[in-house]
């Protein structure tokens, strides 16, 4: 069984974080390079947004195949895996982008509304449909495991946001929000 609490407070904490970041970004460093990154810190911040945004996606992906056949969501994830160069070019360009749209003056915006919606959703959750899940691309991202509950989807654009966050090379980067 889930704990939703758990679930829902790694969300708020996601949220009180990221705007704690973003109020402590001078104005140099926005377009300053990231660590282990081709990104900016603006277009890593944006990307760590994203990652909330694409669970939205997954919930639905996950509540359909968790309801098929466990053969055809791991056909349908090695069939991704296959596509990993693609999905990683598309995924740093469309960032790159995104992020002149989402800028400093708006992702923080964007964030809060993402993480409504995905508390809102989270809260109509059953227990049985957080239980189900799919298999997953592996390739596409270090913290994607072969199998994933809805649970662990909800789980997961925390470790993609924390992995990124190390990344930022913000001078007064605060400590992480607990």
């Amino acid at each position: 069984m889930t704990d939703r609490a758990v679930l829902s407070n790694d969300l708020e904490s996601a949220r009180r974080d990221f705007h704690s970041l973003l109020n402590c970004v001078s104005a140099d460093e926005w377009r300053k390079p990231t660590t282990g990154t081709r990104w900016t810190n603006e277009e890593l911040l944006f990307h760590m947004v994203f990652g909330y945004l694409v669970v939205q996606r997954l919930l639905v992906l996950v509540k359909l195949f968790g309801k098929l056949p466990d053969p055809v969501s791991r056909g349908y994830a090695w069939l991704l895996n296959a596509t990993t160069p693609v999905f990683h070019h598309v995924n740093y360009v469309g960032s790159r982008f995104a992020s002149r749209v989402f800028n400093r003056k708006r992702m923080g915006a964007k964030m809060d509304r993402v993480i409504d919606s995905l508390q809102r959703s989270l809260a109509k959750e059953t227990d049985a449909a957080l239980d189900r899940g799919m298999h997953f691309p592996t390739r596409w991202d270090p913290y994607f495991r072969d199998y994933m509950t809805l649970a662990q989807v909800y789980a997961y654009p925390g470790q993609h946001y924390a992995h990124h966050r190390r990344q930022l090379t913000l001078v007064k980067i605060p400590p992480e929000s607990a």
